[in-house]
């Protein structure tokens, strides 16, 4: 008898009511839309060391996060590990892979305990051929991705601390791409550590900059956004002066 546990695949189940409630994009559907997606969407609860999209595996479904923590992720030719960014609740990912239905180019794991929704592949294609307010959104989601990966490739090719997790703040607290988050997000300073590519140590040192510069205040598990406009303005003005 075999003693590896279920895999993230195996252990799907139905969504639940409280779980479909945190799916941003069902709202747009209409009524029949609905009726055809909801009893095809499944939830799993990847843990830490799993895999929700692994490099080279075939596109299978178009995953969001209901509750927990993700990092995108890939491996350099040296084998380090290239962060790319993180993905908190409300977050979708991957719909470009999914439209093109292509190999994944990219690791999807858990920072914590989690719950993920997906959206099978030919579900997706589905709504993409009969719903209007289901293309809106993911051309909104597309859009958003694009000036989100540009501005991380300029700012990852710096060396500053503060404006590597500035740039990582900015970037989860998107209310378009992950509308689940709100006011404060839910995140260790190890799980931002992780993210940023830092020590803890440097991630708290620029935590406490920030916070002085009352752009963000710490909070018992979370962050807090207190000025996002300043800290986008902070973000870009660094850069500058880091060229």
């Amino acid at each position: 008898m075999s003693t590896l546990s279920p895999s993230v695949f195996q252990r799907r189940r139905s969504a639940t009511r409280d779980e479909l409630a945190h799916i941003p994009w069902l709202q747009l559907l209409s009524d029949i839309e609905r009726a055809e997606v909801v009893p095809r969407i499944v939830v799993s609860d990847p843990q830490p060391g799993d895999y929700v999209c692994r490099i080279g595996r075939p596109v299978t479904y178009w995953f969001g996060v209901v509750s927990g923590l993700l990092k995108m992720s890939s491996d350099n030719e040296s084998g380090q590990t290239m962060t790319f960014t993180g993905v908190p609740p409300g977050g979708w990912f991957g719909e470009g892979t999914v439209l093109k239905r292509e190999s994944y180019r990219y690791n999807i794991q858990p920072l914590r305990p989690s719950v993920v929704a997906g959206l099978p592949v030919d579900t997706f294609h589905w709504l993409i051929d009969h719903s209007l307010g289901f293309n809106r959104f993911i051309m909104n989601q597309l859009n958003e991705r694009l000036g989100q990966f540009i501005a991380a490739r300029e700012i990852d090719r710096l060396t500053n601390p503060e404006i590597k997790v500035a740039r990582h703040l900015a970037a989860l607290f998107n209310p378009v791409l992950f509308p689940g988050v709100g006011e404060v997000l839910r995140i260790t300073q190890q799980e931002l550590a992780y993210l940023a590519g830092l020590s803890r140590q440097r991630v708290n040192e620029a935590l406490r900059r920030l916070e002085q510069q009352q752009l963000i205040q710490i909070e018992y598990g979370g962050l807090r956004i207190l000025d996002m406009e300043g800290l986008r303005r902070s973000l870009f003005e660094q850069s500058g002066d880091n060229r």
